[in-house]
Parts: structure tokens; sequence; C-alpha cells
């Protein structure tokens, strides 16, 4: 999860001897910061060069959301209100990976998502699709000894966002992940397979590798299902390397 701001591939000592990893960011991959046909990040990404800002011994060594924080119902978005939530419950699950494909545990991973209308529960979110008072959308929870995550929720609904004419997002989830540190984030989105809008959607279209593009699509998986339940979904995150899963940003986290 630690990246080199210098793209060297090689290792730096900050002080007091600690070791920090550096890797070379691919190429073609990530999405760049300003994609026009995704109009906004026009306004949001920056207009000069980037300042790469190495990593020391304050931001590897700062505050981590320690497990006794996290509990096991945060990563259940399904019963933490009086009623359950409508809409198709899901499972969505998947492993943590580094570039050798092997666990990476004890990492906090946090999902939000629209409910099953298509619709955030946030006070700027003005579509006209109902708010569910028993979904709130966000969860958490750490990876297992295995890199290993597991949510259960609801399937999300497209919802319109007027970046062009007859604009709708594919049904998806955002994902964070932090490494040993706050300042070590990395952002993405997983997808649904079979969605009829991805041909249409400017940010699922602004990675440029379609390879890449399929990495962000869970895989539905029926040994994840339990009958009479929830449908079961499988993802992958892979932090770096040439089957690194997208981000959405090109800054070093």
């Amino acid at each position: 999860m630690t990246a080199d701001p210098h793209g060297t591939g090689q290792h730096g000592v900050a002080s007091g001897g600690l070791i920090l990893p550096r890797y070379e960011r691919p190429d073609g991959v990530h999405p760049p910061l300003n994609s026009p046909e995704y109009r906004s990040s026009q306004l949001r990404a920056p207009a000069q060069p980037l300042v790469p800002m190495p990593q020391w011994l304050t931001e590897v060594t700062g505050p981590l959301l320690g497990a006794e924080r996290v509990t096991a119902a945060d990563s259940d978005l399904t019963t933490r209100h009086p009623g359950e939530p409508l809409g198709e419950r899901i499972i969505v699950t998947g492993r943590v990976l580094d570039s050798g494909g092997r666990p990476v545990p004890d990492t906090l991973v946090e999902i939000w998502q629209a409910n099953s209308a298509g619709r955030y529960a946030h006070r700027v979110d003005d579509h006209p699709a109902p708010l569910d008072p028993n979904f709130d959308g966000a969860g958490r929870c750490l990876t297992d000894a295995d890199g290993r995550y597991r949510f259960v929720t609801v399937k999300p609904g497209a919802y319109p966002w007027r970046n062009h004419l007859n604009a709708w997002r594919p049904a998806h989830i955002h994902f964070s992940l932090f490494g040993r540190a706050f300042t070590q984030r990395l952002v993405t989105q997983m997808y649904f397979p079979g969605d009829p809008l991805f041909a249409q959607d400017p940010i699922f279209n602004s990675v440029p590798d379609p390879k890449a593009r399929e990495r962000m699509i869970a895989r539905f998986e029926l040994s994840l299902t339990e009958p009479d339940w929830a449908l079961g979904f499988e993802w992958d995150i892979v932090l770096r390397g040439p089957s690194a899963t997208v981000f959405e940003t090109q800054e070093d986290a």
C-alpha cells in the first residue's frame, strides 16, 4: 500500500533507521486526474505538475484505527437499524493482495454506497428517489490473516448525475483502504457484472486500459451465495503490480 512519490523502485531510509519502500507506478492503468468526458474533473484537477511529498517517520508512524474500534457489526449494513433495508441483499467479499499475490492482513477497508433506489444518505444528494430509513450506506472492516474482507449490504441502484444528457452512473460501491497511517489511503470503485451503463459512463471509461477496467468488476460466485438469503460477489483488490486494481488518483498513497 505504500507507494513511492519518486517512482524509483528503491528504498529510502527515514530518521530512526525506518526503511521506506518505494514502488514504480505503472503508466496507462490509473485514470488521469483530468478526464474531459468526466466534466467536474476539469474543475478539480490540478493545473500545475504535482509536487512529490516524500513519506518520512511522521507520515508512516502516525495514529492508526485499532482493531478494538472496529466491530463485527460495522461490516453488516443491513442490521444496524430497527428494520431491514429495502433491496437485493448481497455479500461482497474478497482479498487484499500485494504484487506477489501475498495477503495483506489487518488493513482497514471502508465502503460507502447509494441505497437500492440509487440515493445516498447525504444532505447534498437531491436525486428524487426515496431514502431508506434502515440503510445508511457505510461500513468498514479489517482484513483477516488471509487478507480477506467481507461485507453484507444491498445492491446499490443506478442514479442520474447530470454529467451529460441522460447520464446515469452504473451500480457501484466505493472502497477505501488505509495503510500503516492515515496518510496512506487508496480509493477505488467496484462495479457489478453485465451492467448496461458501462459503455456510456465516463468515470468507468476514464481508465485507459480495458483489462484494468475488467478488474474493477466483481464476479458473481454461487459458492458465496447463501440459499434463500443473499447473492455472493467476489472482488480482490491488488495494491500494485501488473494486476493492480485501478485507484482514483495519480498521487501516490
